[in-house]
């Protein structure tokens, strides 16, 4: 028998128009494996309902054809079921897509949808809220309303928000209380990952992994300006774990104090909650279509980092342009002043 898929497209997930994805699922998807519809969302929650309607139907497949938020929606309806998580990368970060190694382009994407390889993996849960990348309380949670009350989309919204924020975030202290006993921190952030990372590529758990029972908890402590470009370097390098400023342990629960209520977030959802935060791994929760073809040692620049690169280079050569014009500049004037005094 064919099994039974249910695409659910969030429309203005992202910053591409998705107009184009309907033709390109009904001519990639193996036609003789599967039979399919597309649900398009409406409104905030709906994909979660479309979600719960397709697993109580004995739907195989659902898939979410959108970003971070969408798969958050879909994938926390159908945990601890036979119906399994699919997904078309189409947002802003694609955390979980990318930690799991799916293609960015959407066509290669069905084509691993069509090879349908399962696993079950984990995912955990935070004051009640389902995440399956990373939750966390601290700055990334308070950038993450930032951007949520922006209203703008795409890692350059994303950049601004931290810019202009990052420098008047005061961290916070907090308490910490897992199966091995109680620590405290002053900490910038505290991210506990059930996948390595954020999104776009930028690896805030670097040896995080969604099959090993355990949740990865990463404090950053506080660092100076002067700091910042390392912390970022070696988050987009997978080398954060590396650095000074970073303490991380695993456990599979977690009891957080911290002086007063604020924003949390879970995969970039923000949320207000109060002083005391539990976070807790359900182990192999959920069913998941992986790629059968990931090489787990491969890893290529990605966007953003092409993008920082570009950045610099172009901020180099505006500042020898600069020093360039300076000159020109200073010559004009010497010749003005040299004509000024004949």
């Amino acid at each position: 028998m064919k099994k039974k898929i249910v695409f659910i497209m969030n429309p203005i997930s992202g910053t591409a128009s998705k107009a184009s994805i309907p033709n390109l699922i009904d001519s990639i998807l193996d036609k003789d494996r599967f039979e399919y519809e597309i649900r398009t969302t409406e409104r905030a929650g709906h994909a979660s309902e479309i979600a719960s309607e397709a697993k109580e139907a004995h739907v195989d497949i659902v898939v979410a054809v959108g970003g971070d938020g969408t798969v958050n929606e879909v994938a926390r309806a159908i945990v601890h079921s036979d119906t399994a998580l699919g997904i078309l990368p189409c947002g802003s970060g694609n955390g979980l897509a990318r930690h799991l190694m799916l293609p960015m382009n959407l066509k290669k994407s069905i084509e691993i949808i069509n090879q349908c390889e399962i696993h079950d993996l984990d995912y955990g849960v935070i004051n009640g809220y389902p995440f399956f990348c990373t939750c966390g309380m601290g700055f990334d949670a308070f950038v993450s309303m930032k951007f949520a009350e922006s209203g703008k989309r795409g890692p350059i919204s994303y950049a601004e928000n931290i810019l202009r924020e990052g420098l008047k975030y005061q961290p916070e202290t907090y308490t910490l209380e897992d199966e091995t006993g109680t620590k405290q921190y002053k900490a910038f952030l505290i991210s506990c990952a059930n996948a390595s990372q954020y999104g776009n590529n930028a690896y805030i758990a670097p040896q995080a992994s969604m099959s090993d029972g355990l949740m990865d908890v990463v404090i950053m402590e506080p660092f100076d300006v002067l700091e910042a470009p390392q912390v970022s370097f070696d988050m987009f390098n997978k080398t954060l774990d590396k650095h000074s400023k970073i303490k991380s342990f695993r456990c599979k629960k977690l009891h957080i104090t911290r002086t007063k209520p604020g924003v949390i977030h879970y995969d970039g959802d923000p949320v207000m909650t109060g002083a005391d935060i539990d976070v807790h791994l359900e182990e192999k929760g959920i069913k998941i279509i992986v790629n059968p073809f990931a090489d787990k040692n491969a890893r290529k620049p990605n966007a953003i980092q092409s993008a920082f690169a570009d950045f610099f280079n172009g901020l180099n050569a505006v500042r020898s342009d600069i020093r360039e014009q300076g000159r020109k500049v200073e010559a004009l004037s010497k010749l003005v002043q040299s004509k000024l005094n004949l």
